[in-house]
């Protein structure tokens, strides 16, 4: 069952694989299941070496349909976010099973990585990533503070936007121990300015590479919200639900608790 609660029925691991989804393109290699992929999208850069050998579709947003189908595949990944409704629609109208994934929390990524084992019969090769990652959580936890520090961190510039609690990246923080300051916001992405986050008191600016890529340079602004520490971290530790999850709450979790 995907992530829409459909039933994607295949009458056998997947052999041909198209993934839209640049997270999921790397679990699959790390998983072993890289003689299955058939294509993948230009966003799709890890793992570096391994990619170049793959076929690509085009981008996320606007992969080309024509070039997907003549690859033949027996299953297409997705995402309900990443990738465009009336594209994925096309595909299934083509006739083609597409799988839809939507992980907005550590559960849903656990679960996510068992749904590319089962579908690419690589189970055996997922134990041990969901382990690294249910113990990383677990350390996490077990060492937060408390009172949570209290976190600002925005993923675009110009304007600022940032993450409210339905997200994967909200869910990343809260289970390496800190509290997203705009998680009641009623966006997904909301807006902000300085201002904003100043009044709502953070201990700690996490500013990661990407979707924007903040820099160093980029600190001296966010001095003018009150936080104590600003830490520039790796986008993908945030954004990219997969097998470095685990390496994500471990590093988070010393931002958290390092006081």
């Amino acid at each position: 069952m995907d992530d829409l609660s459909r039933i994607i029925r295949i009458p056998a691991p997947a052999a041909r694989i198209v993934c839209l989804v640049p997270s999921i393109t790397e679990t699959l290699f790390i998983l072993g299941a890289e003689e299955r992929i058939a294509g993948i999208t230009d966003y799709c850069i890890h793992p570096e070496e391994e990619v170049g050998k793959k076929t690509r579709v085009g981008g996320t947003k606007n992969f080309h349909i024509d070039k997907l189908l003549a690859l033949h595949p027996d299953l297409v990944i997705a995402n309900a976010e990443e990738n465009e409704k009336h594209q994925i629609e096309k595909l299934q109208q083509c006739g083609l099973p597409v799988f839809v994934t939507f992980p907005r929390t550590v559960e849903g990524c656990l679960k996510m990585i068992a749904d590319m084992a089962c579908l690419t019969d690589s189970y055996e090769a997922a134990q041990p990533i969901l382990e690294a990652i249910r113990q990383a959580r677990a350390e996490a936890l077990a060492r937060a503070v408390h009172p949570r520090p209290r976190v600002l961190c925005p993923i675009w510039k110009d304007p600022y936007m940032t993450i409210n609690r339905d997200t994967f990246i909200d869910n990343v923080i809260r289970n390496s121990g800190g509290e997203n300051i705009f998680a009641d916001r009623p966006e997904r992405y909301p807006e902000f300015t300085l201002n904003d986050a100043a009044g709502r008191r953070p201990d700690i600016a996490i500013l990661p590479t990407e979707p924007y890529h903040f820099t160093e340079a980029d600190k001296g602004a966010f001095t003018e919200t009150g936080c104590r520490r600003i830490h520039i971290v790796e986008g993908e530790l945030l954004s990219w639900y997969g097998p470095r999850l685990a390496r994500a709450l471990r590093e988070l979790s010393e931002v958290m608790s390092n006081e």
